[in-house]
């Protein structure tokens, strides 16, 4: 564990504090989240769908529904096969996709894969009686998975893709939701589900010139593999006389670079902020462990694998990862005594060196392992885990180009500038991320109106008011499913199907005892932002050191984007008080109309 003694610091805990603060600061940036563009308003041809059916079309629809929800990845899905099985069964799926999967439909980048271990992850396993081939499942199982669970739950007879909302509108006459669509479909509803996603809409760094680069330009969500050959588990034949850069080195890069390292000419890795990467260690699932299996075994699985990466220190680890090694001690939490936030602090500072140091003994260059050492707290950027990024930086063809915390300074016709040094490219990679803190309206691409026309931005001018992160006044049976005021956790996966579980027995309660209309009451909305913010409060501090990222809003923040922020205590805590809420049965916060 962190504590072990084997792992001293070998800077000073004051030096380390000082490396932290000098590196945060030389990332901070007044434009903050504005640095980023939109990938549609910058290239639409790159934003197009590469998977769909080209030339697709269908006749428009006009239709009355009990339920339409809004997204076709896991939320929505999990939402319609709970309303199926709570006998719900009128329902229209919305999705700008050509087929369920969401994250997974659009990410299919080389190397992509589940960070958190696939038996936890992939929801409903015991349902569907499917098993994950390996720990951490690759997209293209992950995609196929999405692709069973629908059929499990017949969710293609009421799917509409690629077809994105216009408009939706509250009819306060009839109490129906209407929507319009891009193809000319007009629904009308009783209510409207929105599961807009966490990691869906691609964003592109606002660097100077990027309009200009004649080369060929995507985004890793858009892969395009007519460019590059192969495919997600095939190697990119048509890269071997390429030489390609890659703007961004997170998550996703992490992923994806030991692939394009395999068959590039060469590859120009272009870094702002270094990753934290730790040991892998996928294996191919055993079926002995399958045969000894019993039911309820998924739900305990995920259960502990959120005890081990909030510092529960649960008795058993069931996960035996990097995560639980990492987060077996939870360093943001508020300590009681200055000797526990000290102990705190060198739990963090020693998890972090163990990483440095991993990074010194693979790489073989001292200047390019130094360059991908990071320095901050472990939970100021999500942590990864790979057992083939860092050897990437030993192969001949592979260079680093660290920009020491700046970014990339422009980019030109032929290549990517950092200080004052052009680097010329013939294929340009943007594995810069999604948007995750903008205006909740902003990424979901249409602004729903609820009373007399009031648009849902215009509502939450001065940010965000739910209650749960699932209901908002003045927009009667709108319930959503997203991380703004709701549920998070590292398995992104655990308190989506417990929201998803309970969005769909609210509906299926409100059919049940002929209820009409139901939204928050305004005291309900202030009660509930006020445990965001005391959970919030108790991050502050933690979140003050951290380097500029998505998680901390690019070392921004004021009242309205914190009125954006997720529920930050316990997953589990989320989890419980949606699961009272229904036993009491009582539809606390609400307001309920019924029918006569």
């Amino acid at each position: 564990m962190a504590q072990d003694d084997a792992h001293a610091v070998q800077l000073s805990e004051e030096q380390l504090r000082h490396r932290y603060r000098i590196e945060r600061e030389k990332r901070l940036r007044q434009d903050g989240m504005n640095q980023y563009l939109e990938l549609d308003a910058v290239f639409k041809d790159i934003d197009a769908d590469p998977y769909a059916e080209p030339g697709f079309t269908r006749d428009s629809i006009a239709q009355d529904v009990e339920v339409v929800i809004v997204g076709g990845g896991f939320g929505g899905m999990l939402t319609a096969a709970n309303l199926r099985k709570e006998g719900v069964d009128s329902i229209r799926i919305i999705d700008k996709a050509g087929d369920f999967g969401g994250t997974w439909y659009w990410n299919r980048y080389p190397g992509a894969a589940c960070d958190v271990e696939s038996y936890s992850y992939l929801p409903m396993l015991e349902e569907t009686g499917y098993i994950p081939t390996e720990k951490y499942a690759k997209a293209p199982e992950i995609f196929a998975y999405c692709q069973l669970l629908a059929t499990k739950f017949d969710l293609y007879r009421a799917a509409m893709f690629q077809t994105e909302v216009e408009d939706a509108v509250w009819d306060d006459v009839a109490h129906r939701w209407i929507v319009t669509t891009t193809r000319g479909d007009r629904l009308t509803s009783r209510f409207l589900v929105v599961a807009g996603g966490v990691l869906h809409k691609a964003k592109l760094p606002g660097i100077t010139g990027i309009t200009t680069f004649r080369g060929h330009s995507f985004h890793t969500s858009r892969w395009d593999y007519a460019y590059t050959g192969g495919g997600p588990l095939q190697f990119m034949d048509k890269l071997t006389d390429k030489r390609v850069g890659i703007i961004g080195t997170g998550a996703t890069a992490v992923q994806a670079i030991p692939k394009l390292a395999e068959a590039a000419q060469e590859l120009l890795v272009f870094q702002r902020t270094p990753s934290s990467v730790g040991v892998r260690n996928n294996q191919t699932t055993d079926p002995q462990w399958v045969a000894s299996l019993k039911p309820g075994w998924q739900q305990e699985r995920i259960d502990n694998f959120t005890a081990l990466v909030i510092g529960d220190q649960p008795e058993v680890d069931l996960i035996q990862d990097g995560w639980g090694e990492m987060l077996f001690v939870d360093t943001r939490a508020p300590a009681a005594t200055k000797e526990r936030e000290a102990e705190l602090e060198r739990i963090d500072f020693e998890n972090m060196e163990r990483v440095r140091t991993r990074i010194a003994g693979i790489v073989h260059d001292p200047k390019t392992a130094e360059s991908l050492k990071p320095y901050y707290n472990q939970l100021c950027k999500r942590l990864c885990f790979h057992d083939e990024y860092l050897p990437s930086f030993n192969r001949p063809n592979v260079t680093l180009v660290d920009t020491d915390g700046k970014g990339v300074e422009a980019i030109t016709p032929t290549g990517v500038v950092v200080d004052g040094v052009e680097y010329p490219v013939d294929c340009l990679i943007y594995a810069s991320g999604f948007e995750v803190t903008t205006d909740y309206a902003h990424r979901l691409g249409f602004d729903p109106r609820g009373h007399e026309g009031v648009a849902l931005s215009e509502a939450w001018a001065d940010g965000p008011s739910t209650l749960f992160g699932v209901h908002t006044r003045g927009f009667p049976n709108l319930l959503m499913i997203s991380t703004v005021q709701g549920g998070q956790a590292i398995n992104f996966l655990h308190p989506i199907s417990a929201t998803a579980r309970h969005v769909a027995n609210v509906i299926a309660r409100c059919e049940e005892q002929n209820i009409d209309t139901i939204e928050p009451t305004a005291e309900a909305e202030h009660e509930w932002f006020n445990i965001i913010l005391t959970n919030l409060m108790k991050l502050g501090r933690y979140n003050e050191t951290c380097t500029p990222g998505y998680l901390n809003n690019e070392g921004g923040g004021d009242m309205r984007s914190a009125r954006s922020g997720a529920y930050m205590g316990r997953p589990f805590e989320y989890i419980e008080r949606l699961e009272q809420w229904r036993a009491d049965g009582k539809f606390e916060g609400l307001e309920v109309t019924r029918s006569l």
